[in-house]
């Protein structure tokens, strides 16, 4: 039997094959970047590939007339195959100029196959006669996983030339990670729901809090957004249930003929659950109560031990709702449950290198203590209290005739007020989740004196940080309140720039960055390590990674070197430094905005936006 998964058709071969069937052009999607470009090269180099010299001379016109308006494709390293052999590579790794060559000569028909990676189908507008999937499979930045369906569909969306075909192809190459049926599966279903990418920001946050005035009408616009969706829906069911369930309720109080509200029932419900767990503290009861008081004693910078983890000593980094996450004393990270603490320390410390391994030295040599931890199992109801209860019981049943049947009655209804309490909490928990975010980063803002959380008002800091659009606006606003960027080169200012707007994962070359930048770069991590601690402490999840690669090439590239020269030192990918510096420029624009806040940053941003933004990034 043919084996799909083992047997794999080489490039040439596979657009050797496609044309003596006519059905070329192709689209080859292929998993990496690399895989394009070799496939490319591999297929070019064939001798068996039929070439058509009538459409060699169209290409070479178009491209000799579009490398003068670019003259950066002059230099690339597939110029001739694509001109002599009509086979190009399409992915992120090459620059725009070359894509869009690529693109224009796929679309006048010049080409007889494009191999690119599957994110390409979502971004470009190119048909050809057949699609050729050579993967199930697809790499993004979580790694290798199954590809989905609305990218399938885009890829296998690209087959047929309106005009041209009557019908266009799909193609499954046999291949390795190759499988027809899952293929199958994924062209028979729908497409997956769209996801809102919509997040709280400290700009969102800035921007809503100064145009509406108060934390209540921010949390309604935040709840009336796309990514609250799905939330509004549960909220929905959930209210009708609720409604539902209170129409019972009162129904059949007055079938009874009693003077009871229904929120009288209610009141009683929560009175008898509060004695019954008083009374009879059963093990959940204490094991909440002791995930009461962790939650209130654990906070980042804490030294824990947990259970079973010997003498081996934990820092607190950050605790999401009953999760932990935490550093070994030897650096690694873990997650765990926060009912796994043994003993919590009482001091507190930065993030800090010297810091920590004085936080780990203090608890071995006894400078700091352990927290005393209540003994919840020994927590006893005290008679005032299961008094109090009592009177208020005896209370809501006071303007009875008959007590006994009243009494009777709302024992009766507990289980289904009992009901309207859990609805009532899941409502709350939905409506929470969207806003609990913003909140968290309005307690940052006000700490560092961007808004102020009594007044819910942005003061004139606030409202010139919300202008600044960009990824990590916090780490921006506080380099310039510091004169970080007043202060500096605009070369050093592109490499600062750089750090912050570049993939934290990406790898921009093997230039290493000047003493004087590395100054700078210093003087910043500083700044993000006090922003860090802030916002570890507030529950926001922090990002102080700095690319220093991306720095590096950036500040060569401001300081005067060519595009050839900046790719060539590099070694990166062209079309990566072409984004790095598209975005560096977008974060010195932001910053050159705000002449009349921080004019001396601005003119320095200013300068260096000018020489970042040049040819061939614009």
């Amino acid at each position: 039997m043919f084996d799909h998964r083992r047997r794999e058709i080489s490039p040439p071969k596979l657009i050797k094959a496609l044309g003596e069937f006519d059905l070329l052009p192709a689209i080859v999607f292929l998993p990496t970047r690399r895989k394009c470009d070799e496939a490319a090269l591999e297929t070019a180099a064939d001798k068996g590939q039929r070439h058509n010299q009538e459409r060699y001379f169209q290409r070479k016109e178009i491209f000799e007339s579009y490398a003068a308006e670019h003259p950066e494709i002059t230099k690339h390293k597939h110029k001739k195959i694509l001109v002599n052999a009509g086979i190009a590579s399409h992915h992120a790794g090459h620059i725009p100029a070359w894509k869009l060559i690529v693109e224009k000569m796929m679309s006048a028909g010049l080409l007889n196959a494009i191999f690119a990676t599957s994110t390409v189908a979502a971004g470009v507008d190119f048909p050809a006669r057949t699609v050729v999937i050579s993967n199930a499979d697809t790499r993004g930045n979580e790694g290798w996983r199954p590809l989905r369906v609305s990218e399938l569909q885009q890829m296998t969306g690209r087959a047929g030339r309106r005009g041209k075909d009557n019908v266009g192809f799909v193609v499954l190459a046999p291949g390795q990670f190759q499988n027809p049926r899952r293929i199958l599966e994924l062209l028979k279903s729908l497409p997956e729901p769209l996801e809102s990418k919509f997040r709280a920001t400290y700009t969102s946050l800035l921007n809503l809090l100064d145009a509406f005035g108060n934390f209540e009408q921010v949390r309604e616009i935040a709840e009336r957004s796309f990514s609250f969706k799905t939330a509004a829906k549960q909220i929905s069911d959930l209210g009708g249930r609720f409604d539902a369930i209170y129409d019972e309720i009162s129904a059949e109080i007055a079938a009874k003929g009693l003077a009871l509200t229904v929120d009288d029932v209610r009141g009683f419900e929560r009175l008898m659950a509060t004695r019954t767990r008083l009374e009879i503290p059963p093990y959940d009861a204490i094991a909440e109560d002791r995930a009461i008081w962790l939650r209130e004693k654990v906070s980042p910078g804490r030294i824990v031990r947990l259970a079973g983890g010997g003498k081996r000593l934990f820092v607190v980094l950050g605790v999401h709702k009953y999760n932990l996450e935490v550093m070994r004393d030897d650096g690694a990270g873990r997650r765990f449950p926060l009912s796994k603490i043994k003993e919590i320390y009482a001091k507190r410390y930065l993030f800090e290198t010297d810091a920590l391994d004085q936080a780990f030295a203090d608890v071995i040599e006894g400078r700091n203590p352990p927290l005393s931890e209540p003994a919840f199992e020994k927590l006893l109801p005290s008679k005032a209290a299961l008094s109090l209860i009592d009177s208020l019981i005896e209370k809501l049943i006071s303007s009875e005739g008959d007590r006994a049947a009243a009494r009777e009655f709302l024992w009766s209804i507990s289980p289904r007020a009992n009901h309207l309490a859990d609805i009532s909490a899941d409502i709350e928990y939905l409506r929470t989740g969207i806003w609990l975010p913003f909140l968290a980063r309005a307690k940052v803002l006000d700490h560092f004196g961007y808004i102020d959380y009594r007044s819910e008002k942005v003061n004139d800091e606030g409202k010139w940080l919300a202008d600044v659009r960009v990824d990590r606006p916090l780490l921006v606003g506080e380099a310039l309140r510091f004169g970080l960027f007043a202060n500096i080169s605009p070369s050093d200012a592109a490499g600062l720039a750089a750090a912050l707007a570049a993939d934290s994962d990406r790898d921009y070359g093997r230039l290493a960055t000047s003493e004087r930048l590395d100054a700078v770069i210093a003087k910043f991590e500083g700044l993000i390590m006090g922003v860090m601690n802030v916002e570890f402490r507030f529950g926001v999840d922090s990002n102080g990674d700095l690319n220093l690669s991306a720095s590096a090439a950036a500040e060569k590239w401001a300081t005067g070197a060519s595009w050839n020269e900046l790719a060539a030192k590099t070694g990166a990918e062209e079309g990566d430094l072409f984004r790095l510096l598209s975005r560096t420029g977008e974060v010195l624009i932001q910053i050159a905005q705000l002449k009349e806040s921080n004019p001396a940053a601005a003119a320095i941003a200013r300068e260096a936006a000018e020489l970042v933004l040049r040819d061939p990034v614009r």
